[in-house]
Parts: C-alpha cells; structure tokens; sequence
C-alpha cells in the first residue's frame, strides 16, 4: 500500500499548483465581486491546458487519465476558489461522466468533446421543490411520445442553471414508483419548452448561477435518452464519484485555508513576536493539518479502489462527510486566528467559509451521508418512510 502519489501524478498536480496560484487568484477575486461565472474565453484556456474532462476518454477528447488523477488537479484549483475550480468539476466528476458511462455512443459524441474542449457547460438537474434528500420523490415526467421525449416539471438548486448549455435532467419515465421509473434524459438550454427561474442568491457559491429549471411540454429527441425507466441505481452510481468530487471541493476550501494561515500566522506580530511562537496557535495549526491530510486521505482511498471507473457509495460517503465537516472546521478556525482580517472581504478566508458551508449542503447533506455510510456498514437500506 502507497500513499505516495507516482512521478506522473506529482507531475501534473505541480503544473495545476503552478498554473491556480500564478493565474487564478485575481479571477476568483473578479469573479466574487461581480458574481459571474468564469468566462467563456478562460474556460476555453483551461481546455487548451488539458484541464477539462482530466479523466474522461481520450476518444471522446478528455485526457484519458484516472480519477485520483483528475481529483488531485481539481484540489489545486479549489484552493483558489471554488468558482475557478467549478467548470473542472462539471467536466471531471459530473453529470458528463453519467453521460460518458450510460448513453448511447452518439449523444456521447455530441456532447462530451465539446464540453472538453472549453465550448460548452453540461449541468445536472436533480432536485425538485418536493425532492431533495427524498430524491425517488421526483415528479418531472418524461412521456417517450413516437421519436421524443416531452418533459414537464421543475428542477430546483440547479448549479449552473440558466447558465449552462446542456442539463442532464433526472425524470420520471414510467409510472413505476419510486425509483423504479426514474431515469435521465440531456436537454438543451435553448430547446423550446425550457425556461428558468430567477438566480437565486445565495450565502456563497458566488461565480456559481443557481435557478430553477422549468420545462412545459419541452420535447427532446428519444436519442438524447441517457439512462431509461429503471436506471435510478446507474446514476447514483455516477453520482458517487460526484460525491468525490464534492468532497474535493470541500477540502479544497480547508487546504487553501491552511496554506494561507499559514503564512499569516508567520508574519502578523503581536506582544512582539509572531503569533505562530504561541502555543494556542500551534495547537490549531497541528490540528488543522490533520483534518486536511485525513480527508485527502480519504478521497485518494475512494477514488484509488473505484471499480468500473465509479466508487463504492460507502468510500465516497465517508470522504464526502468527512472533507465537508472538516471543511467548516479548518476554514472557521483560520478565519479566528485571522482575526478582524479573516472576517473582512479584503481577504478570501470569509468566501472560503461561506463556500465551506455550502458543500456540506450540495451534493446530498452531511447527515445523509451517514446514512449511507450505516446503511452499508449493516448491509441494508433504511426505509425513511416508515
């Protein structure tokens, strides 16, 4: 067992480190004043570097490399910010490797190498205004009519929403219950019968469009069908290496925390001295690192034992619950040892919080992560309902 990463992957985990720190802190900053998606012109660049679809085949114009590899960049990009690191998520551990995994070969040629190369955002819409954590509750309804598929519903907490091109939209597709009739379905932003919902403000996420997503009588073609009535347990399986993701997201935040305390502690004097000759900062800054190398750990675990390129539910619950709990803790505790700097919007620790915060809620909450991780644990589902 290694913990150590090969020469290839400290490689390419240098470049991504070189490239965040020296390109993207004044972008996060832009992007957090204006609260505007990173542009068009930096994701094409991002493409150009290789940093979009890290892991996705290479016949489908990704690099073709493995997930750990694809996590380790998106950490250095995270540590930045999360809106810088957001359209490597989408492409990386998102609803394009559902895309990737489960549709036909021609809806994946259509779809992905665009996304790859910079022309193109592909979002997921999963929750609804009654179905959240009670994800098999959903109502959006795909009726397969002849050659189409006509939507309706609405779609709610959509990161990306009116924002990105293309929606990966998990609907109803039969009148099975529960899960049974659930399925997906690529839509289009531009197709007729889709609308949005006003951008909802949020406590963070800034950089990152959030609406809802509203379809009446949309019609896609039957080719754009991704996983058909039944596959609700195909896409969770996707959604765990999205859950890795999450996780990375997170960690992102509290490693990019550390590394910027650390600094600060060596170089902020008071009574004299700098803080860090004070025991009681010590004692934060050891515990801090903890957090941080333990929820590495734990995502390099997930993503190093995946099987048929997706991790198991349980690793990935307990990376995803670990890196958000701990995220919340390391940023809160840089953000007190800042002090009055910390908490001032001159400084990225506060955005750094605030984005803490929200990958314990996204993705599937922090407590329902310990669901799962109980439910594996004794081998069952628990019934909620009852």
């Amino acid at each position: 067992m290694n913990f150590n990463l090969n020469e290839d992957q400290r490689r390419l985990q240098e470049t991504a480190r070189r490239f965040a720190g020296a390109e993207l802190a004044a972008v996060a900053e832009e992007i957090e004043a204006a609260d505007e998606p990173l542009s068009d012109e930096w994701r094409r660049r991002y493409a150009e570097m290789g940093f979009l679809g890290i892991n996705v085949a290479a016949d489908l114009g990704g690099l073709g490399l493995g997930n750990l590899e694809a996590l380790i960049v998106l950490e250095e990009f995270a540590k930045i910010s999360s809106a810088v690191a957001f359209p490597m998520f989408e492409s990386s551990v998102g609803p394009v490797r559902a895309i990737e995994h489960f549709a036909q070969p021609e809806l994946k040629s259509r779809v992905i190498p665009r996304v790859c190369a910079g022309q193109i955002v592909v979002a997921v819409a999963m929750s609804e205004p009654e179905a959240g954590t009670a994800l098999t509750d959903l109502r959006t309804t795909g009726v397969i009519e002849g050659g189409d598929i006509i939507l309706n519903g609405t779609k709610r907490w959509c990161s990306g929403g009116g924002h990105a091109d293309g929606y990966v939209v998990y609907c109803r597709l039969s009148e099975a219950p529960g899960a049974k009739g659930i399925g997906a379905v690529y839509v289009e932003r531009d197709q007729p019968g889709v609308s949005f919902g006003k951008r909802e403000r949020l406590m963070g996420f800034r950089g990152i469009p959030s609406a809802d997503v509203i379809f009446e009588d949309a019609r896609v073609p039957a080719d754009n069908l991704i996983v058909p009535a039944g596959g609700f347990r195909q896409l969770m399986e996707a959604f765990d290496l999205e859950r890795c993701g999450n996780a990375v997201m997170a960690l992102g935040q509290a490693a990019g925390a550390l590394e910027d305390v650390l600094a600060y502690v060596q170089e902020r004097h008071q009574f004299g001295k700098p803080i860090v000759e004070f025991q009681a900062v010590q004692l934060k800054l050891a515990d801090m690192a903890m957090r941080v190398e333990a929820a590495r750990l734990l995502i390099w675990r997930a993503a190093a034992g995946t099987q048929s390129d997706l991790p198991s539910v349980l690793d990935s619950s307990l990376a995803k619950c670990f890196a958000n709990e701990i995220a919340r803790e390391v940023t809160g505790a840089a953000l007190q040892l800042m002090g009055g700097y910390g908490y001032s919007k001159e400084y990225a620790m506060e955005r750094r919080l605030r984005d803490a915060w929200g990958w314990g809620i996204a993705g599937g909450t922090i407590d329902i992560q310990k669901v799962n991780i109980a439910a594996a644990l004794v081998g069952r589902r628990f019934d909620q309902r009852r």
